[in-house]
């Protein structure tokens, strides 16, 4: 035994005393919201934002539970509040090309302003223009129009006739048309009278039937033109008075708005379309007319905005009018549409059509001028909106496509709306850093676009100060939460434990939703308490219930001990089997679990079979472990003469997927033990990853794997000489619970650090390891003398086997 590597009960546990924490209770304590611990993070934060350059947006990474997203858009919204949001911006319809709807960008505010006075203006345009065409004024002129036509046909309808009966022919006007006939006397001439009368004076009279059917036919082809002439009269009639009952209103809209060149340029729009869009007045006014225009002509495409009032509408996508500082969107779904945009349709004649006044504004517009958070796992969901968002942050303008939109929503008709600049938006993806490894490797857009990196971490020191600013936080998280006051004995339990999540004695986690939720979990036990106050043992109670919440699996592993069906000793001493120890995970809590290793050798030509590696149920890291434990071997008995072994490596009763070098120690002392026919103690369990000049390195979840052999030794019956043999290095991350520090502190459980492996062989056979003297010798009645001479008989056995001429001698 080496006594100098037992640790004591004090090395275990690092207490949090209750009198280090500034308060009686929460009640009392500094509340700050203070992000402790992220002093880093925040920096890159406040970097990244003040940095107006393209490409530098943020890229947050940090474990799950640290607050990261909180915390930045908190940073966020303080920031925003010292700045000065940019332009308002809507939709208005583009009349050369209504399938491309126009953006318009107006000073913050000014949008719906806009917009309210644009539709007051076409509500009052629609009563003047009514009223105007209702007039005596209209009314007088278009009557005196209409005779003036009428008198025209009139006129030219007397000279025919005159002239027809000057030739002998009669024109009668009858309800669809005109008819021509023989004249006798003055009267007409029966058709039966004209066929008796000779041939002669039926042809002379024919060809003045046919003279005054062309003078006719000449005569309707002008009427024709008249008639056009005379509607185009009407309409110049309808727009002139259009026109001059808009050109006051138009003329106070624009004063409104004369700092504003593209409004003024779209209300002379809107204008000149009221004086063309008249007749849609006339058409209201005089009912349903089912010889009115409005039926007389095929209806437009509603892509074409057929409507004055439709035409002279405006959609307004951003309006910062009651919005202090600039807009921090998070967006929690970002799919294309919800980040982009989107162009809603209505059904119609059974297809679906769209206006301008359908677009609807994405994530990416809700945030002009200021702050857009992703999650960037979600946002990666969708690859359509991963690309849309990369070609929107490399062009710096927000454009919807189309296309894209008609895969999900096939439509009749489609707009292709004017693209609104990106200008001053940081957009800032939150993730965990193996995304962030992964888009760099992958995607060369990705680092040219997210410059910063915001780092998070997930624990602090635990230093008399860093304590301090703890209790503090969690005094500020009890009264945020709504939760009852803690006292200092149950504050001080809240970082004892918050340095078991760290894994570390010396730190503390700050990944602060689990500890809001032990916190939240332990409030809930004080609420019967008399005092309402919320003390160490309400603490440990939520700490124990957790555990047992989530220790279904590990009940059953402790029963297959015990009945049994697993095979463990805990108890005597075996050749060539170690119990190793691994640590399995069931949702956020870990817990440890003993696994038998066992190593067989026999002469061979140096190889080490990892069995667990040939039937594919082991990772690459397990299997460099052993190929570590092949070279130890190889450097330290192999250097004269061949490795004549063969061996075995395997972990017992192992079903699934083995992954870690922490077993690398243990198999490297059931190899040796194997070797040596050294027997070593089944009640102590080894963790530890080696290196190939046998120094033992540090592993992972070292804690869960001490108490999870402590609860196996106390299925089988404690002999008091019982341990786990673990790193040096791993000394700092000790936070056992307190059933095995107690046991420590009784003697009944032991807990030894190493350095090295022949520490560890040391420690569980009894016997020195030695040191090779100049000769390359080990001492007699060493571990490595006995490996040695095994080894040396190995190798003259293979010679005999494998080498003929040895066989002939």
């Amino acid at each position: 035994m080496c006594p100098t590597h037992a640790l004591t009960a004090d090395a275990l546990y690092r207490p949090c005393r209750p009198e280090s924490v500034p308060f009686e209770t929460t009640a009392s304590a500094t509340r700050t919201e203070a992000f402790i611990g992220q002093q880093a993070a925040i920096e890159a934060v406040q970097f990244g934002v003040a940095v107006q350059r393209d490409g530098y947006n943020l890229f947050v990474v940090g474990p799950g539970g640290v607050g990261k997203q909180s915390i930045v858009l908190q940073l966020l919204s303080q920031r925003a509040l010292e700045e000065r949001p940019t332009e308002d911006w809507c939709y208005v319809h583009d009349f050369p090309e209504p399938h491309r709807p126009r953006a318009l960008a107006l000073p913050p505010g000014r949008a719906s302003a806009f917009r309210d006075d644009l539709e007051r203006t076409v509500a009052e345009l629609q009563t003047a223009v009514r009223a105007a065409l209702e007039g005596e004024e209209y009314r007088t002129r278009r009557q005196r129009l209409e005779r003036e036509l009428s008198d025209r046909q009139e006129r030219a309808l007397r000279t025919i006739e005159r002239q027809a009966r000057e030739g002998g022919v009669s024109i009668t006007r009858e309800e669809d048309g005109f008819s021509v006939g023989a004249l006798r006397d003055g009267q007409s001439l029966p058709p039966r009278d004209f066929e008796q009368l000779p041939e002669e004076e039926q042809a002379a009279i024919k060809v003045q039937l046919a003279q005054a059917e062309d003078a006719l036919g000449v005569a309707l082809q002008e009427f024709n033109d008249w008639g056009r002439q005379h509607r185009e009269a009407l309409l110049a009639l309808q727009r002139g008075t259009a026109a001059a009952a808009g050109a006051r209103l138009f003329a106070a809209l624009r004063t409104s708005y004369a700092d504003l060149p593209a409004v003024l340029d779209h209300l002379e729009q809107v204008e000149a379309d009221l004086a063309d869009s008249s007749e849609e007045f006339r058409d209201e006014h005089e009912g349903d007319d089912p010889e009115s225009p409005r039926y007389r002509t095929p209806p437009k495409e509603p892509s074409d905005s057929s409507s004055f009032e439709l035409r002279a509408s405006v959609n307004v996508l951003i309006d910062h009018s009651e919005m202090e500082g600039v807009p921090v969107v998070y967006e929690d779904h970002p799919t294309y549409a919800n980040l982009m945009g989107r162009i809603d349709h209505l059904p119609q004649f059974g297809s679906l059509v769209a206006d301008f006044t359908l677009i609807r504004p994405g994530a990416l517009h809700r945030a002009l001028g200021g702050y857009l958070v992703l999650d960037a796992a979600r946002l990666l969901e969708s690859p359509h909106a991963w690309d849309a968002l990369k070609r929107t942050l490399r062009t710096g303008l927000i454009a919807l496509d189309p296309a894209a939109q008609q895969s999900e929503t096939p439509a009749a008709t489609w707009l292709q709306p004017e693209p609104i600049p990106l200008s001053q938006t940081k957009v800032i993806l939150v993730a965990e850093r193996e995304l962030y490894e992964l888009l760099a490797e992958e995607d060369r857009d990705f680092l040219e676009l997210f410059k910063v990196l915001v780092d998070f971490e997930d624990s602090m020191e635990r230093t008399a100060e860093g304590e301090l600013r703890y209790a503090n936080l969690l005094g500020w998280l009890a009264f945020k939460d709504g939760l009852h006051d803690f006292t200092r004995s149950g504050v001080a339990r809240l970082v004892e434990h918050a340095s078991r999540l760290a894994e570390d004695a010396g730190k503390v986690s700050i990944c602060m939703r689990r500890i809001l939720d032990l916190m939240r979990e332990a409030d809930t036990y004080a609420q019967a308490s008399s005092d309402g106050l919320v003390s160490r043992e309400h603490v440990q109670r939520a700490i124990d219930a957790q555990r047992k919440r989530a220790g279904r699996m590990r009940e059953r592993l402790l029963e297959d001990v015990r009945h049994g069906v697993t095979l463990l000793d805990t108890t005597g001493v075996r050749v060539g089997q170690v119990n190793g120890l691994s640590v399995l995970q069931s949702g956020e809590h870990a817990f440890g679990q003993v696994m038998r290793i066992t190593a067989r050798v026999w002469v061979g030509r140096g190889e080490v079979v990892d069995i667990e590696r040939d039937v594919e149920l082991a990772g690459p890291l397990h299997s460099k472990g052993v190929l570590i434990c092949k070279g130890l071997l190889g450097a330290r008995y192999a250097t004269e003469r061949p490795l004549s072994l063969s061996a075995s490596l395997v972990i017992e009763q192992s079903y699934g997927l083995v992954e870690g070098d922490s077993a690398s120690l243990a198999e490297a002392c059931a190899l040796l033990s194997a070797l040596a026919e050294l027997p070593v103690r089944q009640g102590v369990a080894v963790t530890g990853s080696l290196n190939q000049h046998g120094d033992v390195q540090a592993v992972g979840g070292v804690n869960e794997k001490v108490e999870g052999f402590f609860e196996v030794c106390r299925e089988h019956g404690s002999s008091g000489t019982q341990g786990v043999i673990i790193p040096s290095a791993n000394c700092r991350h000790l936070m056992l619970s307190r059933e095995v520090t107690e046991a420590v502190r009784a003697g009944t459980f032991h807990v030894w650090a190493v350095d090295t492996v022949d520490d560890a062989m040391q420690l569980l056979t009894g016997q020195q390891a030695g040191v090779r003297d100049e000769r390359g010798c080990y001492p007699e009645g060493s571990i490595h003398h006995a490996v040695q001479e095994r080894l040396q008989r190995f190798s003259e056995a293979s010679r005999r086997h494998f080498d003929p001429a040895s066989r002939e001698r």
